[in-house]
């Protein structure tokens, strides 16, 4: 057997294996009992909801996970590829434009397969739930436009590095590295602006108790804005959020209206010092360097691997591409982009802990993240008892359990 091949399916079914495995242990760690901390916020019927969610999510990520995992190993195995390829050779467009087929039928092909799992998730799942708010025609939209905001970007991002690796020789990966840092920085630079409205309405916030609080509260921090905006959130999912976009002079607050419904001033301001303080104790250009590093890293070892024979052999191909290769590469990469992804969890988590320290000190008020925190839980049906290795291999933040914990201990200090 051809060892790529091997290593490659090994990793797709050893990945989703390991997944299942966590989920499932997740799911037994359910625990009857609500947790003291949240006695008098989570009732017993919500608490019961939170679990039957956790539950019903766990069933549809290994039903959906299995399929997908299957489907594409028999996609490799069938020479999927090979065909693919043929298909996409039969336009006679040349490298470049062959290449922009060959990705936008493997998109399509993709989005086929998921598409049923897409829908019932949006549309039963989250519908039993309480919180889909989308209806058809917002789906279908959300769909065309990602489509085309995915072959604009996407279209220049591949076609550059196509013609890197085509024409600048034994440095490809380093101007290819260059190329994609740049458009990557230009998209965070323009997305506010340009971008996000094409999916949400931002609307400045209105002035008021809330508006004052926040400003007040960037003002004493050195936090520059460029302004305070409430987005619809509300016409997607009742799931509450708030987030910062851009960077430099163009940040911005995105409050979710489900959030200002949710919470009181004081949490919000709570919940947004949490997010400045991932800017101020510079999180945001940590995480940044080191996905641009990791960047540079993979196009360097990617470099080595475009063209080698075995590794197309390994999908039966006719034709060695330099497109083709970008993708057999991406899949031979599985196990090391699991484990970066378990470190970088780990290192987000610590993070989120620090964030919380921020927003505790500079607020003056750690009860206020507290009940923000307590509230979103809630209100988005968290599971407050996840299993330790579930955490370990898929959470980006800590339990809220946890999290309250060291606010607490921060507090007594």
């Amino acid at each position: 057997m051809n060892i790529y091949l091997f290593i490659i399916v090994f990793s797709l079914a050893g990945a989703f294996i390991l997944g299942m495995i966590a989920r499932q242990l997740n799911r037994r760690a359910l625990s009857p009992v609500l947790p003291r901390e949240f006695e008098g916020i989570f009732d017993s019927e919500e608490y019961r909801r939170a679990q039957d969610y956790t539950r019903a999510g766990t069933g549809f990520e290994n039903i959906s996970g299995m399929f997908s995992t299957a489907v594409t190993i028999l996609f490799i195995l069938l020479g999927g590829f090979n065909s693919l390829d043929n298909w996409a050779r039969g336009f006679d467009f040349g490298e470049i434009g062959t290449g922009l087929i060959f990705f936008a039928g493997l998109a399509v092909l993709s989005d086929l397969v998921s598409l049923p799992f897409s829908l019932y998730h949006t549309f039963v799942l989250e519908e039993k739930f309480g919180f889909n708010k989308t209806d058809l025609k917002t789906f279908v939209i959300d769909k065309l436009k990602g489509y085309l905001l995915g072959g604009i970007i996407g279209g220049v991002i591949l076609s550059g590095v196509l013609l890197f690796f085509s024409a600048t020789g034994s440095m490809a990966w380093l101007w290819c590295w260059i190329f994609t840092v740049l458009i990557t920085l230009a998209i965070q630079y323009i997305a506010p602006a340009w971008i996000l409205p094409l999916f949400n309405k931002f609307t400045p916030l209105e002035d008021g108790e809330l508006k004052d609080k926040i400003e007040h509260f960037a003002s004493e921090n050195g936090f520059e804005l460029n302004g305070i905006f409430m987005i619809d959130g509300s016409k997607r999912s009742t799931k509450a959020n708030a987030y910062f976009t851009g960077f430099g002079q163009k940040k911005r607050i995105a409050l979710f209206d489900t959030l200002v419904n949710s919470l009181s001033s004081d949490e919000i301001v709570a919940v947004l010092a949490h997010e400045i303080g991932h800017s101020k104790l510079g999180h945001i250009r940590k995480m940044m360097t080191m996905s641009i590093l990791n960047t540079g890293a993979v196009f360097l070892i990617m470099s080595f691997f475009l063209g080698n024979r075995e590794l197309f052999a390994a999908f039966g191909m006719d034709h060695i591409s330099i497109y083709a290769g970008l993708i057999f590469f991406a899949l031979l990469y599985t196990p090391v982009s699991l484990v970066i992804s378990i470190f970088s969890n780990i290192r987000s988590r610590k993070h989120e802990y620090e964030a919380d320290s921020f927003a505790a000190e500079t607020t003056g008020n750690p009860e206020a993240l507290i009940s923000g925190l307590k509230r979103l839980s809630v209100s988005n049906l968290s599971n407050l008892t996840p299993h330790p290795f579930y955490v370990w291999l898929e959470y980006s933040h800590p339990p809220v359990l946890k999290r309250i914990e060291a606010l607490r201990a921060l507090d007594k200090r």
